[in-house]
């Protein structure tokens, strides 16, 4: 927590606020996702649910603001040769949040928790996205390859940036 934010896990009780923000982020922004608003929309209450009851979902709240104004999650592979590396995923900040500060104190929530749990952690963004490359860099993470054609909508391919951030 800080002056300008509050920021922690969500829990079971946060599921239906999660699921708003997640399709919202999937409809403003889907080539920055692998999934699309129309299968996340088609899926039961209860997927949300789980993924906060069995992953690390975090949000932030603007100073005095009720409504959650960004989401930053972990992912750790249950596979045991896999388990040493996090997947970050579901990056999305309201218009509003972005150049509070909000997107770095996320993500040091988020890595402070990784730090307990996984070796490294991974994710992937969207070439062109400057701003959360910029994010990410600043955070310590490093490019360690490109995947072109990562992902299709419609006739239009998106290409990836993979990074890395070893403990």
């Amino acid at each position: 927590m800080t002056d300008r934010f509050r920021i922690r896990r969500l829990g079971v009780a946060d599921a239906e606020a999660f699921r708003a923000m997640r399709l919202e982020a999937l409809a403003a922004h889907p080539e920055a996702f692998g999934s699309s608003v129309a299968e996340e929309a088609a899926q039961p209450a209860g997927v949300f649910t789980a993924r906060i009851a069995d992953g690390a979902v975090f949000g932030g709240w603007l100073d005095g603001a009720e409504e959650m104004a960004g989401i930053m999650a972990l992912a750790v592979p249950q596979a045991e040769k896999q388990r040493h590396k996090g997947l970050l995923w579901g990056v999305y900040l309201r218009p509003a949040a972005r150049g509070s500060g909000l997107a770095p104190a996320l993500l040091r929530a988020v890595l402070v928790h990784a730090r307990q749990h996984v070796e490294e952690v991974r994710l992937s963004v969207t070439r062109g996205n400057a701003a959360a490359r910029a994010l990410y860099r600043r955070a310590g993470f490093a490019d360690w390859a490109l995947e072109t054609r990562a992902l299709k909508i419609g006739a239009t391919y998106h290409d990836e940036h993979l990074m890395v951030l070893r403990f």
